[in-house]
């Protein structure tokens, strides 16, 4: 009886002329295994990426920072200095740095309450930029292009605006997480300003700095295990007033508003006369009063009730004692009914 082909056994493999079993396997095992596994393990790490499109806040405390280091900046240059966002990427922490290799200063800052390091830099450019600025250079001269060894001045700047940096970075991550920035140190090489893994992820920022009709470039790097705790907050969009809110703007409108002159005035006893009556009064004329020593007097600002007082005498001059704050409304409702 014939039997189906489709039935029948599979011969068995038998190794090729001139090559063992085993190297035969490996040859299988070769072709067949690593290249998908690798492919599925650079897609899983990639997927486990940061989307910057899922993080709006990112863009928001960016912006406030460029903000922040213009308003520092210009409290201690003659010249106009503007710093303005210029990019935000993910990639390698490596391949960042190495862009920067022998042309850049970096700083090291410590966020105690985030447990992790980020990285500020400063191109050459934006040293040499900085240092013509700070010593009143009008940018007729050409810039400088040479490439050597940072000076020991040139590092003390760049010192310097790190710590405005370090504030700066405060303020603008108050939006989302309250912390430090706490300068440890700096490095002209890098390879020696690793703050993890040159293979992590990291997301990297970058700042034009535009002054005297040249510039330079700062850049900040954050690692991805820095940012992971803070995905929830930098996921929200902040809108209205609720992301307009400047802490250091705030506390220079309120210093403002303190030094404001307001002329006080106490009041004693106020009586109400009629026009004839008052068209009547001649000089020397007595008019008696109702309040007697005990009697509270009102004290006005700028024809407003602030607080009640009791009057008195101190080192020959009279004064007043302030005892409780004046309510209008309490006052209003008191004279309705009395």
């Amino acid at each position: 009886m014939d039997r189906d082909p489709a039935s029948a056994e599979a011969p068995a493999v038998t190794p090729a002329a001139g090559k063992p079993a085993s190297a035969l396997d490996a040859l299988l095992t070769a072709a067949a295994a690593p290249k998908p596994a690798l492919d599925i393990r650079a897609r899983i790490q990639e997927a486990g990426g940061l989307s910057l499109d899922r993080l709006p806040m990112l863009h928001v405390i960016f912006d406030r920072l460029a903000t922040a280091c213009s308003d520092a900046a210009k409290h201690q240059a003659a010249s106009s200095t503007f710093y303005s966002l210029s990019g935000i990427e993910g990639g390698r922490f490596g391949e960042m740095l190495d862009a920067y290799d022998s042309n850049a200063v970096v700083g090291i800052f410590h966020a105690p309450e985030w447990d992790g390091h980020i990285l500020v830099g400063l191109d050459r450019d934006f040293i040499y930029t900085m240092v013509e600025v700070l010593f009143g250079s009008d940018g007729s001269e050409p810039p400088v292009e040479e490439e050597r060894n940072f000076s020991a001045i040139e590092l003390r700047i760049a010192q310097m605006v790190f710590e405005q940096v370090g504030k700066a970075l405060e303020s603008s991550f108050g939006l989302v997480s309250q912390t430090p920035f706490r300068l440890e140190r700096m490095e002209t090489r890098m390879e020696f300003a690793i703050i993890g893994r040159r293979s992590n992820k990291s997301v990297q920022a970058k700042f034009l700095l535009q002054a005297l009709n040249r510039g330079g470039e700062m850049f900040l790097i954050i690692p991805q295990t820095v940012l992971n705790p803070l995905r929830p907050a930098l996921g929200k969009v902040l809108t209205g007033e609720s992301a307009a809110r400047d802490p250091r703007w705030a506390q220079q409108i309120t210093a403002e508003v303190q030094k404001t002159a307001v002329r006080l005035r106490a009041v004693l006893e106020e009586r109400h006369l009629t026009l004839g009556e008052i068209a009547g009064l001649k000089v020397g004329q007595v008019l008696e009063l109702d309040a007697t020593p005990a009697t509270r007097i009102k004290l006005e600002g700028n024809d407003r009730p602030l607080f009640w007082c009791r009057a008195g005498q101190s080192q020959g001059a009279y004064v007043l004692r302030v005892e409780e704050a004046i309510n209008p409304e309490k006052e209003g409702a008191d004279g309705l009914l009395g």
